[in-house]
């Protein structure tokens, strides 16, 4: 059983990120970690369906954050899927048996440990497991405060789950690190990146053009859908901002975070100033959630109606456009 230190996180991917870094002795918080990973996004997929429900995301897909960082000079990560659940466990057990700290991607719905209130069909969950003691399985999940243990056969069939996102049995962990990370250009990178997809997708359900889109299509929803269906769809968007990871304006507020602490490594005020525009944004996206919150509980007052939901969108829209314009800009400075 490694020495592992357990850290409650905001979001589970760039919080088993940091956590495996910082147990290679690479100080990280997990803002960093969602920053340089490419971590902020959105997109909303009709044709790809969540529990019979279009795939909201505002974050980059599963196993982005990762793979990225396992792409920087220096770091290599082992990564595996499997067709079979004894191999599975098997590989894994060896890795324990090893001290290595292993991280999963599983579906939230067949961990035990989670409340059942909380227990719903996501299969993009990822968690570190440092330790076993007799058929039981010493985990740190980023989502809570503290280690908890899962047995077995239900770790088996979380690592197993079917349907969208399917996680394979995905294993991954690091096996080399650099003895510092070279972080200015790293900061450099993650932002580009992240201003590309948000502003220069062709793709009108990408980015920027993808809030616009969302908008457009929920103000029609009562009239194509139906009142009852209508009010489902919307909760279905909330969830995914407000309960699937940090949600819509967590991964906002976060990546304010990562600008912050990047303003710092890099003596750059301007980096700080433009994080208060994208609070801004976050700030927004939660005055969406409490209007439709309202309409779905049936408790909406007169003035809560989708075409003003839709107006809400399209103000992150527009806040999100003009911070990824600033942001953009001072890239291309950095060239």
């Amino acid at each position: 059983m490694p020495d592992f230190s357990h850290t409650q996180s905001a979001h589970c991917e760039s919080g088993v990120a940091a956590s495996l870094l910082r147990h290679k002795g690479i100080e990280i918080s997990e803002a960093m970690a969602f920053g340089i990973g490419g971590g902020l996004f959105f997109g909303y997929l009709p044709f790809i369906r969540l529990n019979g429900l279009p795939l909201v995301t505002y974050r980059s897909a599963a196993g982005h954050i990762l793979k990225r960082i396992s792409r920087i000079p220096g770091i290599s990560m082992h990564q595996q899927k499997f067709r079979d659940k004894s191999q599975a466990m098997a590989a894994l057990d060896d890795a324990l048996a090893h001290s290595i700290p292993v991280g999963l991607q599983t579906g939230v719905y067949w961990l035990p440990y989670f409340p059942s209130a909380l227990r719903f069909h996501f299969n993009a969950h990822n968690l570190v497991v440092y330790g076993k003691e007799g058929d039981e399985y010493l985990i740190s999940d980023p989502v809570f405060p503290g280690p908890v243990r899962c047995p077995g056969e239900d770790l088996a069939r979380a690592r197993f789950a079917s349907g969208a996102l399917a996680p394979k049995g995905k294993m991954y962990y690091l096996t080399r690190v650099p003895e510092n990370l070279e972080r200015r250009s790293l900061i450099v990178k993650g932002i580009r990146s992240v201003c590309k997809m948000m502003l220069g997708s062709p793709f009108p359900l990408i980015g920027v053009k993808g809030i616009r889109f969302l908008a457009n299509r929920l103000e029609r929803w009562p009239d194509r859908l139906g009142k009852e269906n209508a009010a489902l769809h919307v909760g279905h968007v909330v969830r995914m901002q407000e309960e699937i990871g940090t949600g819509g304006g967590g991964f906002r507020f976060m990546y304010a975070a990562f600008l912050q602490e990047s303003g710092v490594v890099l003596e750059d005020q301007s980096l700080a100033d433009y994080a208060a525009l994208l609070t801004q944004a976050g700030d927004s996206w939660r005055q969406f959630a409490v209007i439709a919150a309202r309409i779905c509980k049936n408790r909406a007052r007169p003035e809560d109606t989708y075409t003003v939901m839709a107006e809400s969108i399209r103000q992150c829209a527009s806040l999100e456009e003009n911070f990824f314009r600033e942001l953009e800009g001072w890239v291309k400075k950095q060239s």
